[in-house]
């Protein structure tokens, strides 16, 4: 069952009182064990002695060396209501510096300074979220995304080895995984067994990048009738494809392709459940329309996350736990995303605990 739970952030939040003084940039790059580097640069606010902070998730490393090398360049200083920021933010040029080198970036560090923003507004009135939007957090149900290793012909075990580690440590985990057309029939088999697949992500809305999959009416049947329970997430719709599809586009979702309510109404059929990343989105504002539109056209909506290193994955738990806690949120505890995963990582449902104040969760 797809339980939704509708919210108007921005009314609420919009004229909540802002005070900046100055802003910090700070970097919080990591390489994992696999050798993949996440950038990642800490946005922090401050005022009235006070900080916020916010997450700038933008995946290219030259997009955050150039914003870190400028440094502080907007005067984002004074009194002002949090829309009014907002409406600032939003007419300024955040890659002044240096254009970035995908458009679709700059909603991502929009989403940074206006989450940052919104986390030192409710400091400064001293009240948390939740409250100030009379929610609460429910116990949020979580996928763990994960890369199985490359196929190995005959070596079952040696494919679903990320897979099989978390179940053996974490028997109840859930998992969204992305399926290659070179998985054998004994790598489906153990997976349908182990019960623990809610999603495929078929990888068809990527181009050029290293985790594109390329799409085939074959490729799309196999995997739809083998896991009939499964989610399908962002198939290429072509010609060929699209036959195939047709019969299963009630489980069809999307994620890459969405940035806006005009996105998920230009899709081919109007989807049971979208993917609402607010890094993806941007601004406060059009995350508020995106899920008042999923609301109100009765569309479910689940949340993602993009490897966040710091407040941002707190921060994208924390509004899944208020409007979608049931769905299957892409955002599991960040130690889930390490190669080796450790003991005593918290479970699905996961419990949060929100902040005294602030867009945050308790330290």
């Amino acid at each position: 069952m797809i339980r939704f739970r509708a919210m108007s952030l921005f009314s609420e939040v919009a004229e909540l009182a802002l005070e900046i003084d100055s802003y910090e940039l700070t970097a919080l790059d990591r390489t994992f064990e696999s050798g993949f580097t996440r950038p990642s640069t800490l946005i922090t606010l401050n005022g009235g002695g006070k900080s916020g902070r916010g997450e700038d998730v933008v995946y290219d490393d030259l997009d955050h060396i150039a914003h870190r090398d400028v440094g502080p360049v907007h005067d984002l200083s004074g009194p002002r209501t949090l829309g009014e920021f907002c409406e600032l933010i939003g007419g300024l040029d955040l890659f002044a510096d240096a254009p970035p080198i995908r458009d679709y970036s700059r909603r991502y560090r929009r989403w940074a300074y206006e989450s940052a923003a919104l986390d030192l507004a409710l400091w400064q009135a001293g009240r948390p979220l939740y409250e100030v939007l009379g929610r609460s957090l429910q116990p949020l149900n979580f996928v763990c995304s994960v890369r199985a290793n490359p196929a190995e012909e005959g070596d079952t075990e040696h494919v679903l080895e990320p897979i099989a580690s978390r179940l053996s440590k974490y028997p109840g985990t859930r998992f969204k995984l992305d399926p290659q057309p070179d998985w054998s029939d004994e790598v489906i088999d153990w997976l349908l067994a182990s019960g623990a697949v809610d999603s495929l992500d078929l990888k068809g809305c990527y181009k050029d990048t290293p985790v594109d999959v390329e799409a085939s009416p074959e490729f799309y049947e196999r995997f739809a009738t083998a896991f009939p329970e499964a989610w399908l997430e962002d198939p290429e719709i072509n010609e060929e494809t699209k036959p195939v599809l047709e019969r299963y586009r009630e489980r069809v979702t999307w994620d890459a392709p969405i940035h806006s309510v005009a996105d998920i109404e230009a899709l081919t059929w109007k989807p049971r459940i979208v993917n609402v990343k607010p890094s993806r989105v941007g601004g406060l504002e059009d995350l508020s329309e995106a899920y008042e539109y999923c609301e109100r056209e009765g569309i479910g909506a689940y949340g993602g996350g993009q490897t966040e290193l710091s407040v941002g994955r707190d921060q994208i738990q924390y509004l899944a736990a208020m409007m979608h806690p049931d769905t299957p949120n892409d955002v599991a505890p960040g130690g889930y995303n390490e190669s080796s995963v450790a003991d005593g990582l918290p479970t699905s449902p996961l419990e949060l605990r929100p902040g005294a104040a602030g867009f945050g969760l308790a330290d």
